[in-house]
């Protein structure tokens, strides 16, 4: 009898292991692969705006814009990232948070092949729109998938994209007009070369839309608790003070990051630096980002109150702006390196995004509602800037308003940084 119970469960004790092995392989190869899709969408959240602001100048006279056309054209990007940001979480529960990035990735290929070749102002903006309508979706949803897939490494992995995408952004700044002179100083082709990028970040999401090959029953479908989170009845997030200090640290720092993509190299070529230099330096400004956006999100994940953070980044954006005042040939590359260290606000305010909420559900909500508000507030600062920039006849006005502006981000960002999360403050009041 103890023989042929030995015989009966001898084969199936091996095949539990081979079953076990398996499955840790699929959900490895899908893990890696979707690292792998958040860097390269990660790089494509920028250069859409840092590419045009390099051609700024060869744009508006193509187009025969004017300086305040010019800043309702860098004001575009804030006002569709909550416009569209603002309907990423709906589009998720329906759709699933993979296949819509990868519709984003589609979106923003498809906006910056056509926007350049169009022959009017509005035609422009309408094909900018639709790749910023990419670029907004994935923006909110980025810190819900980090939550959801990676609820134990928010920190480096928020710090993985911030990081490339950063990177995104100065290798943008930087090339965009170099290859633009090496493909015969055509700005149309200077600026459709990034919808190859584009491309790219389209494919490694296709296993990921619901329903599609192994990576998608490995990764794609929602996590069991990420389905009960959804289930739930949704925050009410307006009540939640933290929530509203996060919106408006997000405007206020996006109103200063927009402000300098679109107008940074802009100031640089007034002071007399050359097209391609204002460019590099431009590109110093993001790049800045690069090694900041890894560390930052890393350092605030292990702190309670990441407001000093925001002190700390703010006090560095006055003194750039202080530089570009006093002399902004002279100092040039000292002021563009402040002034980036400065907009690595924008990684820390993605970290208290994921760390300000318990649950993916509520990181989805928080992240929609903050960067959806905040980029609203952000809509006024460059088109002021163009503005101001025309009727004032220089930059120290404009580089006045931007100093102002820094002040309550700091303050804000303090409050923001206090440890607490929306949920507890929802339930409460």
């Amino acid at each position: 009898m103890a023989a042929e119970e030995t015989r009966t469960k001898t084969p199936t004790t091996p095949s539990r292991p081979v079953a076990n092995d398996a499955t840790r392989a699929r959900t490895a190869w899908a893990s890696r692969l979707l690292i792998a899709a958040i860097v390269l969408s990660a790089l494509n959240l920028r250069p859409a705006i840092t590419s045009l602001g390099a051609l700024l100048e060869e744009v508006r006279d193509g187009l025969g814009m004017s300086g305040s056309v010019a800043g309702l054209l860098t004001s575009v990007p804030p006002l569709c990232f909550a416009v569209f940001g603002v309907t990423a979480p709906r589009l998720a529960r329906r759709f699933g948070p993979g296949a819509v990035v990868c519709a984003g990735m589609a979106a923003i290929a498809t906006g910056l092949l056509v926007r350049p070749y169009v022959s009017s102002t509005p035609a422009f903006l309408a094909t900018s729109a639709l790749a910023l309508m990419g670029i907004a979706v994935s923006n909110v949803l980025m810190p819900v998938i980090v939550k959801r897939w990676f609820p134990d490494r928010v920190g480096s992995m928020t710090g993985l994209y911030s990081m490339a995408l950063a990177m995104g952004t100065s290798v943008a700044a930087a090339v965009t007009v170099p290859v633009t002179d090496a493909l015969g100083g055509d700005w149309q082709t200077g600026l459709a070369v990034w919808s190859a990028l584009a491309m790219a970040a389209v494919l490694p999401w296709l296993p990921f839309v619901r329903g599609r090959g192994a990576a998608a029953g490995a990764a794609s479908d929602e996590p069991a608790r990420a389905r009960e989170e959804r289930q739930q009845a949704p925050l009410r997030i307006t009540r939640s003070r933290t929530a509203w200090a996060l919106a408006v640290f997000f405007g206020l720092q996006a109103t200063a990051a927009y402000i300098t993509m679109g107008w940074m190299a802009q100031i640089f070529r007034d002071a007399g630096v050359a097209a391609s230099t204002a460019g590099v330096l431009l590109a110093v400004t993001m790049v800045m980002g690069v090694p900041l956006a890894f560390l930052i999100p890393r350092l605030a994940a292990r702190l309670p109150h990441q407001g000093p953070m925001a002190l700390a980044l703010g006090a560095s954006g006055l003194a750039g702006y202080a530089g570009l005042y006093v002399a902004p040939a002279g100092g040039a590359w000292l002021w563009a390196v402040l002034v980036g260290v400065s907009n690595c606000a924008f990684p820390l305010a993605l970290t208290m995004v994921g760390m300000r909420a318990r649950t993916g559900a509520g990181v989805a909500q928080l992240s929609a509602f903050a960067q959806s508000t905040g980029y609203l507030i952000s809509i006024p600062g460059p088109l002021l800037v163009g503005v101001l920039y025309q009727h004032t006849d220089g930059w120290g006005v404009p580089l006045a308003l931007m100093a102002a502006l820094m002040v309550p981000q700091m303050a804000i960002g303090y409050l923001a940084g206090r440890d607490r999360t929306v949920e507890d403050e929802a339930a409460a009041r």
